[in-house]
């Protein structure tokens, strides 16, 4: 029984990251329409530029992150501006096949620069120390990762809620048309997607790899969010965020219970696919996704 609430605990932790990360991929469709397939490449991306900044430069682990973050938003800004805005009015697979290239761009970048071998934070950016928790032994890191991502989905949710650009990001995914009859610029809540979805990819890389290390394998990592964004619904910043911790409690148990029960591994892995096959043919269009009907 212990096994299994260590498993839920892990993967309320993973699911809140799949979820802050899920988040970016539902901000830059809401606002752009533009499925980005370059998610995982720009956790992976942020992810290392932190490590270069702790371990290579020797920056104290915070100030590197704030600079890592500054980094991210400079990168979409130049993203957006150089790559997907001439893209406008283009057929979707163009952007589509832009996004995949985008990926490839950034997937070679870090293997150029730092190889493919596992690298790790050195210090951390939380204690490595565990505490209980109703008698079972929790890593403090587990336990701030899953309070940031929480707190950050919260800001972030509470952003697009009250906030100036929130509503005319929710404005602008609604009709861009109207956006710009309003006197809303799209471009710029264009832009302002892309940096927002850069940030918390960033993010979550950055606290992925403070628990397991990073790779090249980590824009794996960003594949998975697809699962909880289609689960949540493609078009839902509350779905994403619920979608996601779904996800990762069930890819940990699944994994879990085949490796006991089954002594089959490697479940965790395909899981996550598995569960989205099965939630296209329930429901299409998710848990809170907008249902497009069309009348002939």
């Amino acid at each position: 029984m212990d096994y299994f609430v260590q498993l839920i605990i892990s993967g309320l932790v993973i699911g809140s990251i799949y979820a802050l990360v899920a988040l970016g991929f539902t901000v830059i469709y809401k606002a752009t329409r533009v499925v980005n397939f370059a998610q995982g490449e720009l956790l992976m991306f942020g992810a290392y530029v932190c490590y270069a900044f702790v371990v290579q430069f020797k920056i104290p682990f915070l100030a590197a992150l704030l600079i890592t973050l500054a980094f991210s938003v400079v990168l979409a800004l130049l993203i957006e501006r150089l790559v997907l805005r001439p893209m406008i009015g283009e057929p979707i697979i163009s952007i589509i096949m832009v996004t995949i290239g985008l990926a490839l761009v950034l997937s070679s970048i870090v293997k150029a620069i730092w190889g493919t071998q596992i690298r790790v934070y050195s210090p951390k950016l939380f204690p490595q120390t565990t505490v209980n928790v109703g008698g079972i032994p929790v890593s403090q890191e587990f336990i701030w990762c899953f309070v940031l991502s929480v707190v950050l989905l919260a800001v972030f949710s509470l952003f697009f809620k009250y906030s100036k650009e929130g509503i005319a990001m929710r404005a602008t995914a609604f009709s861009n048309q109207v956006a710009q009859s309003m006197g809303i610029s799209v471009k710029k809540i264009f832009a302002l997607s892309w940096a927002i979805a850069t940030v918390v990819s960033a993010i979550g890389g950055v606290l992925i790899g403070n628990i397991n290390g990073i790779n090249i394998q980590l824009s794996h990592f960003g594949l998975k969010v697809f699962p909880a964004v289609i689960l949540g619904g493609l078009d839902s910043i509350l779905g994403a965020t619920l979608g996601g911790i779904i996800i990762g409690l069930l890819e940990n148990l699944c994994d879990g219970f085949f490796k006991i029960y089954l002594n089959i591994s490697g479940v965790k892995e395909v899981a996550p696919f598995i569960i989205l096959v099965i939630i296209l043919m329930i429901k299409p269009y998710g848990l809170f996704g907008t249902e497009e009907i069309e009348r002939v």
